[in-house]
């Protein structure tokens, strides 16, 4: 799951082995740790975008969100940047790379 908001801190995480290390596996633990904090954050983001709204900020409460929570890139945008990157490794290695007609492939994709 691709999401913008980090897990606890390692130390966090370690306090909370020790205070449950005979209660579950720390990989359980950690599990449900990132979870938890997304779902704290999504609900911190959803109050302040409905505050907004019923103070009149509309148009700021979809701005919110899409800079909090960003969609992940697609194929396409992901195939995009490997072969830019591609181009970019093969030039400084001497290999005058370029690739014109895949870039155009990919570029004739759909953006979703």
């Amino acid at each position: 799951m691709n999401h913008p908001i980090p897990s606890p801190p390692p130390e966090l995480v370690q306090q909370w082995e020790d205070k449950y290390e005979n209660h579950m596996p720390e990989w359980v633990l950690r599990h449900v740790a990132a979870e938890a904090a997304r779902w704290g954050a999504d609900q911190e983001l959803e109050a302040c975008c409905s505050w907004l709204i019923e103070h009149g900020y509309d148009i700021a409460s979809p701005e919110i969100r899409a800079a909090r929570r960003p969609k992940p890139p697609t194929l396409k945008e992901q195939a995009l940047s490997e072969l830019e990157i591609l181009r970019i490794d093969a030039n400084a290695h001497g290999l005058g790379f370029d690739a014109p007609a895949i870039r155009r492939a990919l570029e004739t994709l759909p953006n979703d």
